[in-house]
C-alpha cells in the first residue's frame, strides 16, 4: 500500500458500509503499512499492519470488494501480511463474524469479545471516586506514564500510537495521589467521536473516565468499543450508547502478557486494538 492508494481504500470501506473517513485511513496508514490487491489496475482488497516493537503487531482493515469476495483474495492478503511479520510475531486482530473462519484457518485463536456501542450521547452523571482519586487533564509530563499504562494493559508496546493520539485527542487522566493510574481519550473518528483507548485499574475507574468523556460529547454521535468482560455494556446503554456489533478478539502467536494493575476497557479502534 502506498499513500496514493488511500482514496481507493476509503471508497472500498464505504462499499462495505464501514464508517471510516479518508482522514481515518490516513492516520492509520501513517502508523504502519499495508498491502493491497489489484485486479486489472483497480484496487479490490486491503489489509493494514501495525508492528509494535520486534515481537508484536496488530492487523486490521481487511476488506475485499463485494463483487470479488469468495476468490481467496482476503486469504492471500493475510498470508502475505503474516509472512512479512514472521512466525515469531504475536499478532492481534478483531474479527467480524464473516472473517472469523478465515482467521482461524490462518492459526488465530479466540481470546475475547468486544462490544461496539454507539449513538447520540446523553448526559452522563459523574462517577464518584474514593479519597485520593481524581480526574484531571493530561499534560506533557504524563506521556511516559500513559505509554507504560497502555503497554501493561494491551500487552504490547504501542509508544507510537499513544504519542500520536496525545497530539490530537482530548485526554483525561485518572490520578491517585499524584500518580497516573489510568486514562481515557476522545477524538474525531468515523461518523462523529470515538472514546478510546480507556485504561483503568478497575471498572469504577473506567466508568469515571468514560462518563467524563461522554459528558463532553453530549448531543453528539459517539462510539466506544469495550471489552465484553468489563461488565460495562448495560451501563453504556443507559448513556444512550446502544450495542450494534460484537467482534471477536483473536491472537496468533500469543498469548498477550498483560499486567493486572492496568486493564484496557476500550479500544483505540477495532483495527488498531
Amino acid at each position: 500500500m502506498q499513500a496514493g492508494d488511500l482514496e481507493a481504500a476509503h471508497a472500498l470501506s464505504l462499499a462495505v458500509h464501514w464508517p471510516h473517513r479518508l482522514a481515518d485511513w490516513q492516520a492509520a496508514f501513517a502508523l504502519g503499512g499495508g498491502l493491497v490487491a489489484e485486479r486489472d489496475g483497480e484496487l479490490v482488497g486491503t489489509t493494514l499492519v501495525w508492528p509494535w516493537g520486534p515481537t508484536h503487531a496488530t492487523l486490521g482493515l481487511v476488506i475485499v470488494a463485494p463483487r470479488c469476495q469468495g476468490r481467496r483474495i482476503g486469504y492471500r492478503l493475510m498470508q502475505a501480511a503474516l509472512a512479512q511479520l514472521g512466525e515469531a510475531c504475536c499478532v492481534l486482530l478483531h474479527a467480524t463474524a464473516e472473517g472469523r473462519g478465515l482467521y482461524e484457518r490462518l492459526g488465530f485463536v479466540r481470546t475475547g469479545e468486544v462490544r461496539q456501542h454507539q449513538g447520540t450521547a446523553g448526559s452522563a452523571p459523574l462517577v464518584a471516586l474514593d479519597g485520593g482519586w481524581r480526574l484531571r487533564p493530561s499534560d506533557h509530563n504524563d506521556v511516559v506514564s500513559l505509554i507504560e499504562l497502555d503497554t501493561r494493559a494491551r500487552g504490547m508496546p504501542r509508544e507510537a500510537l499513544i504519542t500520536e493520539l496525545l497530539g490530537h485527542a482530548d485526554t483525561v487522566v485518572l490520578d491517585y495521589e499524584g500518580q497516573a493510574r489510568g486514562f481515557g481519550m476522545l477524538r474525531r473518528f468515523g461518523r462523529g467521536l470515538i472514546i478510546g483507548p480507556v485504561v483503568a485499574p478497575d471498572a469504577e475507574g473506567a466508568k469515571a473516565l468514560i462518563a467524563h468523556l461522554v459528558g463532553l460529547s453530549a448531543g453528539k454521535f459517539v462510539r466506544i468499543d469495550v471489552d465484553f468482560d468489563s461488565g460495562l455494556t448495560e451501563w453504556l446503554e443507559t448513556l444512550g450508547l446502544l450495542r450494534v456489533d460484537a467482534p471477536t478478539e483473536m491472537v496468533r502467536g500469543g498469548p498477550l502478557v498483560k499486567r493486572p494493575e492496568a486493564r484496557l476497557f476500550s479500544l483505540a479502534t477495532q483495527a488498531l486494538g
